[in-house]
């Protein structure tokens, strides 16, 4: 296992987590290996984990750490379009393709008053997921109802799972491909080791794709 100085890191400042190291680097690795293949991160939770959802794809959609510059090819196209299109050239990052499917009030309100609200998260894994996509799923407990909808709409469609919870995992780490089980058991404790999780897997994809090394 190739060391990554992010998740390196990571475990060094939290050492409770020191049990889930095996799990970071699969996690990362489903990650990078779908971005490299043109794939998407989808991301979902309830509550405190629907904030952290947008959060993450926040880091991964725009500059995080560093610099993302865009290719070279976009920006002379945009470049020859005439001085908004340099403008645009100019102020454009690289993106890690990533979509919170805990948005979008318009489908969410629509598809709870015309069916089950509790379905809404699955209809956009079934609308945005295609094979070689993951989904990362985000319950506390791991028995969200939505969530685990998504999770098993995201696994018929061919998507990797990739769980972030605590407590035992509930069901959500029994069907996963990945499952990050946080040794916690309060919602919002579980939530404190979350957040440094998904930055250092954020920093770990940004220095693959856009670090020093990844723009030569």
């Amino acid at each position: 296992m190739e060391r990554e100085e992010n998740l390196e890191l990571l475990l060094t400042h939290y050492t409770e987590l020191a049990p889930l190291r095996a799990e970071l680097y699969r996690a990362l690795e489903v990650l990078r290996s779908a971005f490299s293949a043109g794939g998407k991160l989808l991301v979902g939770g309830n509550g405190g984990s629907a904030a952290d959802s947008e959060h993450m794809v926040g880091e991964l959609m725009k500059s995080f750490a560093f610099r993302r510059s865009i290719p070279t090819a976009v920006r002379e196209t945009l470049s020859a379009q005439g001085e908004r299109g340099a403008r645009v050239a100019a102020m454009l990052e690289g993106a890690l393709p990533a979509i919170a499917i805990t948005g979008h009030d318009a489908l969410q309100s629509a598809f709870g008053n015309d069916g089950d609200w509790k379905f809404a998260m699955a209809q956009q894994v079934y609308g945005y997921g295609r094979a070689g996509d993951v989904l990362l799923a985000i319950s506390t407990s791991g028995n969200s109802e939505n969530v685990l909808n998504a999770a098993e709409t995201a696994r018929a469609l061919g998507l990797k799972v990739i769980a972030l919870t605590g407590k035992t995992g509930g069901a959500l780490a029994k069907i996963a491909d990945v499952a990050l089980i946080v040794p916690r058991q309060e919602t919002y404790r579980i939530q404190e080791l979350h957040l440094p999780i998904y930055h250092a897997l954020c920093l770990a994809l940004e220095t693959a794709f856009f670090g020093e090394d990844a723009n030569k």
